[in-house]
């Protein structure tokens, strides 16, 4: 069995454990990235590529108000004490830190995406002009040929466009918004420019490749972890199989777990989260299948959190799931449960819409799936899954059953099996709400946060508007996810830890394979990614101070 050493070993080359490895090489450790997939991101270089992290120097160029006070409050208010206090802490205190780290070291630069709100942001320290950053558009020249090892996006944009989160809002009004028509413009006028252009999570995991070539990091595809080396009960390296043969990394100092949630893994799905379930939803790497996770568990790691994920409502489309941001925000549709009645402020964050999903199901009323219930209206002003408006709904999408369309909504309920009579009742309450403008029923469109993907020019709210233009139309809505958030316990300082709170040496977790400082909730755009970097960062940190001899470090 081939043997190797380093100081660090870091598994997994998303957003986590690239910060970590970029870290701790410019903290004079040799480090070595192990992949199992054959391309580099995870499921960062799949995602939208946002970062949330409150206090940073981005914002504050960009002249966005904000107080550690404000955010701890606010993190606070969100999480109670689901989260311990010194890891929220922790994380406030660090992630700015990383962040600059990380623009000194790599050649990207962000940008905040104005007006994208916290997504509490009447809540105390919520800030409703938002904290979100995203990458600006980087040139992929930066990778030379390692961009032919780049993970691809989870859904490419029409014409290999090169789009921002902060133009995504806008395009969504492209047919009722004179911005709408800018955006477009500016977005075509990068393409003229030549070249290619990485955008979202794309331009972030190139642009951390980048920077560990730069600093002459090995990341290494195709390895996958197999177990944990112990010695001692300290993690001191890792087994790995590299084209089938058995090899060991010893890690001098310690072993980063950075490799993803358990979103592919249909027995760790259905052993702790709620049915019914899959790994047919989600939109996270095909190759997080849970390997960092089991293998922490089998040393006495305790885990956290694993009931829960990413969650999002998403339509089950013949090419993968379609992860819905605007869609159910823009006026014009309702979600409605397997009785034909709303359950939801469809506009909500994504993770509280499919909890509140889970939770109806729960009592015997079927929400799994949901409908999005539109009408001709709707289609005609607004996108839908990549279709731009007025254009039909491909033949396919009906075909697997993803889309209903009638000319009646008693037709429509037939069609998809829900009480026409409640379904044209909940469909008429709901016009009166969109009239007066003030849903009654679960206020959409109350929150800043709803606002930001609703039509301006739908006045007097934003995100109501009566559904009563046929044809109508059904789509199918099931509990997708961008991953879970389930993961081995960690504690302020990245440090994996035991049932009964003892430090397992020489192991840290970080991303989606380490228990979220999020909760069960979600703070804004980019809480995933943001927390994911910085405790990378905070991983690679201690682990430049660890020694041997000091052995919990």
């Amino acid at each position: 069995m081939t043997t190797a050493e380093v100081d660090v070993v870091v598994v997994g080359s998303g957003a986590a454990g690239m910060t970590a490895a970029l870290t701790a090489a410019h903290r004079d450790l040799a480090v070595v990235v192990v992949e199992k997939a054959p391309h580099f991101g995870g499921s960062t270089a799949r995602s939208g590529g946002g970062i949330w992290i409150p206090n940073n120097s981005v914002l504050r160029r960009a002249g966005v108000s904000d107080s550690p006070e404000n955010a701890a409050a606010y993190l606070e208010h969100l999480l109670g004490d689901t989260v311990p206090e010194p890891r929220r802490r922790a994380f406030l205190e660090h992630g700015p830190r990383m962040l600059d780290f990380v623009i000194a070291h790599t050649p990207l630069r962000f940008a905040w995406v104005p007006g994208y709100a916290d997504y509490y942001p009447e809540a105390p320290g919520g800030v409703a002009a938002g904290r979100s950053i995203e990458p600006r558009p980087l040139d992929a020249k930066v990778l030379g040929p390692e961009l032919d090892h780049l993970n691809p996006p989870y859904m490419a944009a029409p014409s290999s466009m090169a789009i921002t989160a902060a133009d995504f809002r806008w395009l969504n009004l492209i047919a009722r918004h004179p911005r709408g028509l800018l955006r477009a413009a500016r977005v075509f006028g990068r393409r003229l420019r030549g070249g290619r252009v990485l955008t979202l999570g794309q331009a972030l995991a190139a642009g951390l490749r980048a920077g560990l070539a730069t600093a002459r990091v090995p990341v290494e595809l195709g390895v996958s972890l197999v177990d944990l080396e112990v010695e001692d009960g300290r993690v001191t390296g890792v087994r790995v199989l590299r084209d089938g043969t058995a090899e060991v990394l010893r890690a001098r100092r310690g072993v980063v777990v950075a490799s993803g949630g358990f979103e592919r893994n249909a027995a760790m799905r259905a052993r702790y989260q709620r049915a019914p379930i899959g790994t047919d939803w989600t939109t996270g790497a095909v190759t997080n299948t849970g390997d960092g996770i089991e293998a922490g568990q089998r040393i006495g790691a305790a885990v956290d959190l694993m009931d829960d994920a990413w969650w999002g409502p998403s339509v089950p489309l013949t090419g993968g799931p379609y992860f819905c941001l605007a869609e159910r925000t823009l006026p014009g549709c309702i979600l409605v449960n397997g009785a034909g009645r709303r359950f939801v402020n469809e506009a909500a964050p994504y993770v509280d819409a499919v909890h509140a999903m889970y939770d109806g199901h729960a009592t015997g009323v079927g929400h799994v799936p949901s409908w999005l219930i539109a009408d001709q209206r709707y289609r005609n002003r607004y996108p839908f899954a990549g279709l731009g408006p007025r254009r039909p709904f491909p033949g396919r999408w009906y075909k697997a059953g993803a889309v209903h369309t009638a000319p009646t909504l008693g037709e429509l309920a037939a069609s998809i099996g829900v009480p026409g009579d409640a379904l044209t009742a909940t469909v008429e309450e709901f016009n009166g709400f969109a009239r007066r403008g003030r849903d009654e029923g679960y206020g959409r469109g109350d929150s800043a946060y709803d606002r930001y993907y609703g039509d301006p020019r739908q006045q007097p709210n934003p995100c109501l508007g009566p559904l009563d233009v046929a044809p109508f139309h059904a789509v199918r809505i099931v509990p997708g996810d961008l991953g879970t958030k389930g993961g081995l316990r960690v504690d302020e300082r990245s440090r994996v830890l035991r049932e009964d709170g003892s430090v397992i040496a020489g192991l840290y977790a970080a991303g989606n394979a380490g228990a979220s400082v999020m909760g069960r909730t979600y703070a804004g755009a980019g809480a995933t990614i943001g927390p994911a970097m910085t405790w990378g960062y905070v991983a690679a940190l201690d682990l430049a101070t660890a020694t041997v001899e000091e052995g919990v470090r």
